[in-house]
């Protein structure tokens, strides 16, 4: 197992910018560059390695966009997919297909400030935390506009947010948390970081890869943290609203390596992970060849509001402690641990 050189065009100056990414130019690179390194199409790998990316996108990894993951660092998603980046570059005749998330919303979902009024009409401001007790007080309601406009029962829609922060709080997770609208269809915010789309697009082209995109979060009555499934699945009459993505867990139990990256470490990343140990039978199967890169991911922090540093760190200790193993991205796959060390 080898490591290749960083390719002439990355640019690791550029990570955190938003930038067109040249596809013929760099298809016509990563044909030469598979030549010049002796690069076989992915589907002769006799190891097959997927790399998991979660919400590498621009609301989540540019400085200045919606929801940027800064970390305590102040810098934490810019520096962690110049990490990631060079990861990919690194071990491209290893990875034999990346499978990335995409964070999709729309204006009116349960988790944006439109969904809720108080008493005199307000909306809540991002970064609000809406309990179960606020809901049964009478704090926050549900807008009667935005149920009217998506074609809700009125009735109906009250009694699911009281029913949705119920069960946010006995699932023992956060709760509801108003967001910054972010990752929004159609936006710049939604599409992948630009080098980080490069590395990809560049894998896809040297491999014969396609990578495999996971569309998550659109659902307006549920938040989607983990790539696997929503955080609640059944409305308050027991009506199924989402369901879990249970083909991806099967098809990630098809690859031998398992490696997880991107954003946030201690939201979507961490939830994808709770998901997986969650499956029945996956974590005896899958935890073993899970690899997380805890140098290309980084906790939610906003300065003066919240900070989840310790939860995230927290979480990676439980997903070490279960069986799978937390590496950097600049140490050689070679001498990872456990299933790659065969």
């Amino acid at each position: 197992m080898r490591e290749l050189p960083l390719p002439a065009h990355y640019d690791s100056a550029k990570v955190g910018e938003v930038w067109r990414v040249p596809y013929e130019r760099r298809a016509q690179e990563a044909r030469a560059w598979a030549r010049a390194h002796e690069i076989g199409p992915a589907a002769e790998d006799s190891l097959r390695v997927c790399l998991v990316a979660v919400d590498v996108q621009n609301t989540f990894c540019i400085p200045g966009f919606e929801l940027f993951v800064a970390g305590r660092s102040g810098n934490g998603a810019v520096e962690d997919n110049r990490r990631l980046c060079e990861f990919v570059y690194r071990n491209l005749d290893t990875i034999t297909q990346i499978v990335p998330s995409l964070d999709t919303h729309h204006t009116m979902q349960v988790f944006h400030a439109i969904w809720l009024i108080d008493e005199r009409g307000e909306h809540p401001p991002p970064y609000t935390l809406v309990s179960a007790e606020d809901v049964a007080a009478g704090r926050w309601k549900m807008n009667p506009e935005v149920a009217s406009a998506l074609g809700f029962d009125g009735d109906y829609a009250q009694r699911h947010l009281e029913h949705y922060t119920r069960r946010l709080a006995e699932g023992g997770k956060y709760d509801l948390t108003i967001w910054p609208y972010h990752a929004m269809l159609g936006g710049i915010g939604h599409a992948l970081a630009s080098a980080v789309e490069e590395t990809i697009f560049f894998h896809a082209i040297t491999r014969h890869s396609p990578p495999d995109f996971q569309v998550k979060g659109d659902n307006p009555l549920t938040e989607h943290y983990s790539m696997l499934g929503p955080e609640v699945t059944q409305g308050p009459d027991g009506d199924p609203i989402a369901t879990k993505n249970t083909a991806l867990v099967e098809k990630l139990l098809t690859f031998d390596v398992v490696v997880v990256a991107g954003q946030a470490k201690s939201h979507c990343v961490a939830w994808t992970i709770d998901d997986l140990l969650g499956h029945r039978g996956v974590p005896e199967r899958l935890a073993p060849r899970t690899y997380l890169l805890e140098d290309c991911t980084s906790p939610v922090v906003v300065a003066g509001a919240i900070d989840y540093t310790d939860e995230a760190n927290a979480a990676f200790e439980r997903y070490r402690q279960a069986g799978m193993h937390v590496v950097r991205s600049t140490d050689p796959m070679a001498e990872w641990p456990g299933t790659m060390s065969r």
